[in-house]
């Protein structure tokens, strides 16, 4: 015998059999959905991150009252977080209260070669900019970057008046870049003097360099980051081949140097934009000069599904998006340039070569 509820239940997933869904009725619903839908495990390991408790968990355990004390936090709170962590297979509590490092939370340490906290910690750029994304529904309606409606200023505005954040943001973008691999995977030494344009703190141009006897370099970017890079090339022995120039990519560029590197600016900025900066790049090169868009090679297309995400990552942002190869021929076109070639030099990056559409026409 069964009971009514059981018969509902019963003639209900029959129907559901029928008509081919039988395996998301009840708990299969649920866990056809939670790996889409939570978002439980992404903030709580951000927290952990954070509160740098992969640094501070030993592997042969750390009690729960001693890593409050460590972090300034609530012990229940703490352990609840720390649970839930291990129930994902980050952390382990090989005794009550006692938690443990593994090998998911070596990964998250601050001196792991890939860098992968400064993706995650809240204080940093990493995790702000994942915030951006609780504004998501106001950018879908409005087609508007989020980053303003969450932090009260522009993405790039904001960055300006956050030197913490915005010397966050040039070591994030700088981290476990594969600079190296760049420098050696290109054709640096056929050109005499590079600019970096939006360089950062100049990580890229001092690999170029220092791999490059023969190379000079001018870097350009705002103020305070031209500061930041003007150190960090002294610091590398580079005074004395490197100028450093505080100004915008919107205005005039200096002249003189035979390569113009666009380092993943041009995704950050919608067409407009991104237009104007290489018609700036493109009248400092001059008639013999040319401009190297650097990006990702999710360009080719290759890789839809990174394509889309970094495509709406760019937009909840600052505005920005995602373009293909043809996106850019169109882009170099407006600007006075066109596309001689397209070179995938590393797994991490694709160099888009522009040169002036006067050139060997």
């Amino acid at each position: 015998m069964t009971s009514n509820d059981e018969t509902t239940e019963t003639s209900a997933t029959t129907e559901m059999t029928a008509t081919g869904d039988a395996d998301l009725d009840g708990f299969g619903t649920w866990r056809a959905l939670t790996p889409l839908m939570d978002l439980v495990t992404p903030m709580a390991l951000r927290v952990a991150v954070t509160l740098r408790l992969p640094d501070l968990v030993d592997e042969d355990g750390s009690d729960i009252g001693d890593l409050a004390a460590k972090t300034g936090t609530d012990p229940d709170a703490l352990g609840r977080l720390l649970r839930h962590l291990v129930g994902r297979g980050v952390f382990a509590e090989p005794r009550p209260g006692t938690f443990a490092a593994n090998g998911t939370a070596a990964l998250l340490r601050r001196d792991h070669p890939s860098a992968a906290w400064r993706w995650l910690d809240l204080d940093g750029f990493g995790g702000r900019m994942d915030l951006a994304f609780t504004g998501l529904a106001d950018t879908v309606r409005t087609g508007r970057p989020a980053w303003p409606a969450v932090f009260g200023a522009p993405f790039w505005d904001h960055l300006d008046a956050n030197p913490e954040l915005s010397a966050s943001f040039d070591a994030t973008m700088a981290a476990n870049a594969g600079y190296g691999e760049l420098a050696e995977g290109y054709d640096w030494p056929a050109l005499t003097r590079v600019a970096d344009v939006g360089g950062g703190t100049g990580v890229l141009l001092a690999e170029l360099l220092l791999r490059h006897d023969g190379l000079r370099g001018v870097l350009v970017d705002l103020p305070d980051t031209a500061s930041r890079a003007r150190r960090y090339l002294a610091g590398r022995g580079l005074a004395d081949r490197c100028e450093t120039v505080g100004g915008s990519f919107f205005d005039e560029l200096p002249g003189g140097a035979d390569a113009y590197v666009l380092n993943r600016v041009l995704h950050d900025w919608a067409d407009a934009e991104a237009t104007a900066i290489l018609r700036r790049c493109a009248d400092a090169a001059g008639r013999h000069g040319r401009v190297l868009i650097l990006e990702s090679p999710i360009i080719s297309g290759a890789d839809p599904a990174m394509f889309a995400e970094m495509n709406l990552r760019m937009l909840v942002l600052a505005g920005g998006r995602e373009r293909t190869v043809d996106d850019y021929r169109a882009l170099a076109s407006a600007a006075g340039l066109r596309v001689a070639a397209v070179r995938d030099v590393t797994a991490r990056h694709t160099v888009v070569e522009c040169v002036p559409v006067t050139a060997g026409t």
